[in-house]
């Protein structure tokens, strides 16, 4: 199925292999939820940390049938790595809603 995604950078430039990523785990979804219908996802550079360098966030909307799901992942020092969890997170949250709305 191929549902809107919106990929959105704030405080960087915008990565062509980044959004390509985060187009491929948002295309995914509708595996973990029969009723998946939009996601958008900002990656954000929070700012440089004397020690980390570099610090990432990452916001995902993804919009069921009947409710929406968000996910914050904060300050990770590589973004391809804080898109993976955070869409990690997703995934769970998104399992655990269709077992509910199952009634499993």
């Amino acid at each position: 199925m191929e549902l809107p995604i919106q990929v959105t950078f704030h405080g960087m430039a915008p990565s062509p292999a980044l959004d390509a990523a985060i187009r491929e785990k948002a295309g995914k979804l509708d595996r973990f939820h029969p009723h998946v219908m939009s996601c958008r996802a900002v990656v954000e550079e929070s700012g440089r940390h004397k020690s980390q360098g570099r610090l990432f966030t990452v916001r995902l909307d993804i919009k069921v049938k009947g409710a929406e799901i968000a996910v914050n992942h904060d300050h990770d020092e590589d973004p391809f790595v804080a898109v993976r969890e955070a869409f990690d997170v997703a995934k769970r949250q998104l399992e655990d809603r269709a077992r509910k709305q199952r009634g499993d």
